[in-house]
């Protein structure tokens, strides 16, 4: 008899091995990180960009510089696996996506990032693509809860990248130099979201995205 095995018990095991892996990875930072913690630490609102194929070192960097965070994930049964490794590891996580269940997503993290001052992270091209093109559940949760929007890269310098996923997924080898880049913040228009301007500030979090790395 096959005896179905629910791969959220093997949660706790993987966060173990996703920890001492972000230990190893050399982050070099570019930006400038302390004024953004600082930031936090005042109360200010911030909601942390990021596509989706760099979860890995992005998550890595922020393991080892503050879990003091509010993430998005999917409400599939992939993302129940990912949830309780990213709640073992110190995140707060909000169940949704732009494809199901978005707003009450969105609803709770604006509870989350207002009760326990916790910086918000946002998958902008996720939780299906196409890749590298935001969408606009980000700037809804910023001009909700007043947040500047922080872009942040990462770039290690050796890596497995999963051609075959639609993301092209990064994983970050133990031991490489990584450099990390922290955009300027973005602060969201305080006009009415209309489509076209919707579409105007999603654009705009695009190109500061795909602008930010090595020249």
């Amino acid at each position: 008899m096959k005896i179905p095995i629910d791969p959220a018990v093997f949660a706790p095991v993987i966060a173990s091995l996703f920890k001492l892996w972000a230990r190893t990875i050399r982050f070099e930072p570019f930006g400038e990180p302390e004024r953004l913690l600082e930031a936090n630490r005042d109360g200010a609102p911030t909601v942390l960009a990021l596509w989706h194929g760099e979860i890995f070192p992005v998550t890595a960097y922020g393991h080892i510089t503050s879990s003091h965070l509010v993430t998005f994930v999917s409400q599939s049964k992939d993302g129940e696996f990912i949830a309780r490794v990213l709640e073992r590891i110190g995140h707060t996580t909000v169940r949704g996506s732009s494809t199901r269940g978005g707003v009450k997503a969105l609803l709770q993290a604006k509870r989350v990032m207002e009760r326990e001052n916790r910086m918000a992270v946002f998958t902008i091209d996720g939780p299906k693509g196409p890749r590298h093109k935001a969408k606009e559940g980000v700037i809804y949760l910023a001009q909700r809860t007043g947040a500047k929007i922080i872009p942040l890269r990462a770039y290690p310098q050796r890596k497995k990248i999963f051609d075959k996923s639609w993301d092209h997924f990064v994983l970050p080898m133990p031991f490489t130099r990584c450099p990390v880049y922290i955009g300027d913040p973005m602060t969201v228009t305080t006009e009415k979201l209309t489509k076209e301007v919707l579409a105007q500030e999603t654009a705009k979090l695009e190109a500061r995205m795909l602008s930010l790395g090595p020249e």
